[in-house]
């Protein structure tokens, strides 16, 4: 055998070598987001737990009827002195949302602040942020669909640091979860909330890096569901 021979190109080498890394590239990224995406849906909470802590505050996030309903029986039992209600229509009245609360209608004069000018959870945490930095609030029921709870954290805790959060998922029974692909409908929202978490967990961990910069210390921890 002649020790002449040319040596056999790499598997990356190339033109064709390097479309084939792109090529796998992309396939385990696919791979990775398909996992995390099941993680994800298998990690949302299947059944209504009530928050055994009491908090500052409770922020429901609109979207469901029965989020300011829930809202309103914690702040009946005690858990928390003030509720804010972000992202609420501009058309929709007090007297409107009373009728959404089968308890607690007296406490709206009082102990209940709406928020008209969110139009999505990155402006539902923006407005949350201002309603806990005026009322100097340490800790918050969040409360939101169970779906939609793990970027409601993520966006929270990204414009609060340092601020406890309380989730309490309000389980929406037309959501199917069990199990969620065989459902289309839900595997769609699932997959669309799993889509639109995964930019708000990078910003959070963007915000908790530069943070951390700045401070020259570790980023506060707050915990978040992983996806």
């Amino acid at each position: 055998m002649s020790e002449d021979r040319e040596e056999r190109p790499g598997r990356f080498s190339g033109f064709l070598g390097g479309v084939r890394l792109i090529f796998d590239g992309m396939l385990l990224l696919m791979v990775l987001l398909a996992i995390g995406f099941i993680v994800f849906a298998n990690g949302i909470d299947r059944e209504q737990r009530e928050p055994q802590q009491t908090a500052d505050g409770i922020a429901v996030l609109t979207g469901g009827a029965s989020r300011i309903d829930r809202a309103m029986k914690l702040l009946v039992a005690g858990k928390a002195k003030r509720v804010l209600i972000t992202g609420v229509n501009r058309t929709t009245t007090v007297e409107e949302l009373k009728q959404l609360a089968s308890q607690g209608g007296q406490y709206f004069t009082c102990c209940v602040d709406i928020d008209k000018e969110a139009r999505n959870t990155i402006d539902n945490a923006t407005e949350t942020s201002e309603w806990v930095a005026l009322h100097r609030y340490g800790s918050i029921i969040v409360v939101t669909s169970n779906y939609h709870m793990p970027r409601a954290l993520a966006e929270l805790a990204r414009v609060l640091p340092g601020v406890t959060l309380i989730p309490y998922s309000v389980v929406d029974n037309n959501v199917h979860l069990d199990p969620w692909w065989s459902y289309p409908g839900t595997t769609k929202l699932l997959l669309s909330e799993y889509l639109k978490y995964l930019p708000a967990l990078g910003r959070l961990g963007a915000t908790d890096l530069v943070r951390m910069l700045l401070s020259g210390e570790n980023p506060v921890s707050t915990e978040v569901p992983e996806p």
